[in-house]
């Protein structure tokens, strides 16, 4: 029996109501196989500046450090997305998170349900069978690079700087992913334009030495763009940096239907954050109709990640497969031909994969 300590950062928005399923899964998995996992809460993002005035109070941060793994939902408010003058700002603690836990590495499976291949707008035929896992360089280049104004405000300007071991690392994790899966790597750069892609380049290229066995191939960034919807089953694994890689996996969520429904992991040398890709969506708070499956599959990659419980981690991706087999939906990945009693809310959703589940 597993003892395991699971740290619950809700966070703004829906992620409140998502992770409290996701909460509610790892239990029922717990239950299942004898694991016994405890539980504290910690606040970030927006609703940690109203509470604190930081939007990573010290006391998160450390609970997160005594944790064996977070399970977090989103953070965002639309009070600050309309003040480019806001000081202080709920995604500050998200990169804080990422750099005070040294979370160099985002995974994020892109993996298309069969039943929702009809909810992508891209043709069934181009999207059958693409299964991609992005690896996204997390805590270097644009976002955490020097940035400011000059000429009295009129110039602004942000550093995207890289160091040959920020890119090995991620390299490295990214060959070693491609290994256990079909030794397809691409790495992603714009190495004609930008000296950061080319020592990225450099690096990959080194790295690929001690991994005779992956394929490796570059891409340019605008070129991966366009490849991703003309023929996505060509990419395994993907790696790039953290300006693309933000960029190129929300593109990438339209092929799994909706962003909903897609998982991530962060990680690094020490606790791991597990999370859906999707945003606050401030727009549907409250309403019970958030789609609760990505959280769901973020506890599936915690469970597999962070806890080496890969059957645990599988019976939660088949409970997930099962309800969409069965018909059921949410909003979002609902459609015409959706019978409205099919159409499930947040909670309604969870009491489905819990029954699959049992």
């Amino acid at each position: 029996m597993a003892t395991k300590k699971i740290l619950i950062v809700p966070g703004d928005g829906i992620g409140q109501e998502v992770t409290a399923v996701g909460k509610k899964v790892l239990d029922r998995i717990a239950e299942l196989f004898g694991h016994h996992f405890t539980y504290d809460e910690a606040l970030i993002g927006h609703v940690a500046i109203e509470a604190t005035g930081n939007p990573l109070p010290d006391e998160s941060l450390e609970k997160m450090r005594q944790s064996d793994a977070v399970l977090f939902g989103a953070v965002g408010h639309p009070k600050y997305d309309n003040d480019p003058s806001a000081k202080v700002r709920p995604e500050q603690g998200l990169l804080k998170m990422r750099k005070e836990l040294g979370l160099y590495a985002n995974l994020r499976p892109i993996k298309l349900f069969d039943e929702l291949l009809g909810a992508s707008s891209i043709k069934p035929e181009i999207l059958r069978g693409a299964d991609i896992l992005f690896f996204r360089e997390l805590t270097g280049d644009i976002y955490f690079g020097e940035k400011g104004r000059k000429d009295n405000g009129d110039t602004a300007y942000d550093l995207a700087a890289y160091s040959r071991f920020e890119v090995e690392r991620i390299a490295r994790k990214a060959f070693d992913a491609a290994r256990t899966r079909n030794k397809k790597l691409c790495s992603v750069d714009k190495a004609n334009v930008l000296e950061t892609s080319r020592l990225w380049r450099e690096v990959v290229q080194k790295v690929a030495l001690d991994y005779p066995d992956v394929t490796v191939e570059h891409q340019f960034v605008d070129a991966t763009a366009m490849l991703l919807i003309k023929d996505p089953t060509r990419f395994d694994v993907v790696v790039t940096a953290n300006l693309f890689g933000d960029i190129l996996t929300d593109e990438a969520s339209q092929i799994a239907g909706s962003m909903g429904m897609l998982a991530s992991a962060s990680i690094g040398d020490g606790t791991g954050v597990y999370e859906p890709i999707h945003g606050s969506a401030h727009d549907i708070t409250g309403k019970g109709v958030a789609n609760p499956l990505a959280s769901i599959l973020s506890a599936a990659l915690l469970l597999d990640i962070s806890f080496g419980m890969k059957a645990e981690s599988e019976k939660v991706i088949q409970a997930v497969d099962q309800v969409l087999k069965a018909g059921f939906r949410t909003r979002d990945i609902a459609d015409a031909q959706t019978p409205a009693d099919k159409i499930l809310g947040t909670e309604a959703m969870g009491k489905a994969v819990l029954q699959f589940l049992s």
